[in-house]
C-alpha cells in the first residue's frame, strides 16, 4: 500500500491510496481538468482510478467529482446526506456509478478494506476513512470540528495518519476572517486546531506509526512551526519526522517499511482497549473546544 496527495487545503483536496491493482481518489476538490493535471504529476492517469470516495459536500472536496466520474466512468462512494446535497443536485452524479454508504460502514474496494467514520463537521452527513489491507492501516481525518470518543477508539494502531491541523487558535482569533467565520472554523463542527490535533495524536499514537502527515493547514491562520511545536509536545517526536501536505502539490508517494500486522477481528478491540487510562484522560480533555 502507498499513498500521496494532489493538494490539501481550503482551495481543494485530493488523496490517492494505492494497493495492488486498486487506486482510490479520496475527495475531488479541484475541477476535473485540474484534478487530471495533478494526477499526472503523481504519474497517474484518470483511467486508472478504481473509485472516488467523498467525505462531504463542501466545494473543496467535491468540485470536480461529477465531471471526473462521468467522463472516466469511475464509481463514487459517499453518504446519503452528501449525495442529496444541493451542489450535487445542481451538477448531478451519474446514478449508475453511485454507491451510498453509511457512517460506521466497512466495505471493500478492490484490494483495499475501507472503514467509514462519522465526524462532527458542518455538513449534511460527513465521514472520514480508514484504509487497510492485511499488512497496513492508513487513517485519514480532516474537516472535523472536535474529537469524539469514537474517533479515538477507531484511529488507534495506524501505520500512517493524515491529520488535520487547520488553525492556530491565537492566529485565527487575530486573523483577517470575519467574526462569524472565525466562530464557524473554531466551533465544535468546524476544523481541528493545533492543540486538538495534538491531543488526538497523543491518544492514538503508537510506535507502529511510520508516517504522520499534517493536512488541511490554513494559509492565513496557521504556521508550520506552530503545528510542529504542538505535535512534538504531544508525542516527543523529532520535528523533522512530521510531514506537511500543502495546497500546491500535496505530498509525493509514501510507502511503508517491511514490518506488518495480521488483520483480524481482534484489531478493533485492541485499538479500543489499548492504553485505556490515557484514552479516558484524552477523551475528557479533547471535548474542550
Amino acid at each position: 500500500m502507498r499513498f500521496a496527495s494532489i493538494g490539501s487545503g481550503s482551495e481543494g483536496n485530493g488523496t490517492l491510496i494505492s494497493c495492488g491493482e486498486t487506486l482510490i481518489l479520496l475527495d475531488c476538490g479541484f475541477s476535473a481538468k485540474e484534478t487530471v493535471r495533478r494526477l499526472r504529476e503523481k504519474q497517474v492517469e484518470p483511467e486508472q482510478l478504481t473509485a472516488i470516495l467523498v467525505t462531504h459536500e463542501h466545494a473543496d472536496h467535491i468540485k470536480g467529482v461529477s465531471v471526473l466520474s462521468s467522463k472516466y466512468n469511475v464509481p463514487v462512494y459517499l453518504s446519503w446526506g452528501t449525495f442529496c446535497c444541493k451542489a450535487l443536485r445542481q451538477r448531478p452524479l451519474d446514478e449508475t456509478l453511485v454507491n451510498v454508504i453509511t457512517p460506521h460502514e466497512k466495505f471493500v474496494v478492490g484490494d483495499i478494506q475501507v472503514q467509514s467514520v462519522p465526524v462532527p463537521h458542518d455538513a449534511r452527513e460527513p465521514i472520514q476513512f480508514i484504509f487497510s489491507n492485511d499488512k497496513w492501516r492508513l487513517g485519514v481525518i480532516t474537516d472535523t470540528g472536535s474529537v469524539t470518543p469514537h474517533i479515538i477508539s477507531v484511529y488507534g494502531n495506524c501505520d500512517a495518519l493524515l491529520l488535520e491541523c487547520n488553525h492556530d487558535s491565537e492566529l485565527l482569533a487575530n486573523g483577517p476572517y470575519p467574526y462569524a467565520l472565525k466562530r464557524r472554523v473554531a466551533g465544535d463542527f468546524g476544523h481541528l486546531n493545533n492543540q486538538q490535533a495534538a491531543l488526538l495524536l497523543k491518544a492514538v499514537y503508537s510506535d507502529r506509526m511510520q508516517h504522520l502527515i499534517v493536512t488541511h493547514v490554513s494559509q492565513k491562520n496557521n504556521h508550520p512551526d506552530r503545528v510542529k511545536d504542538a505535535l512534538v509536545a504531544a508525542i516527543q517526536c523529532n520535528p523533522d519526522w512530521i510531514q506537511m501536505a500543502d495546497q500546491a502539490c500535496g505530498f509525493d508517494w509514501l510507502e511503508f517499511e517491511s514490518k506488518s500486522f495480521e488483520s483480524n477481528d481482534s484489531e478493533s478491540k485492541d485499538s479500543e482497549s489499548n492504553s485505556s487510562e490515557e484514552k479516558e484522560f484524552s477523551i475528557e480533555t479533547v471535548s474542550i473546544a
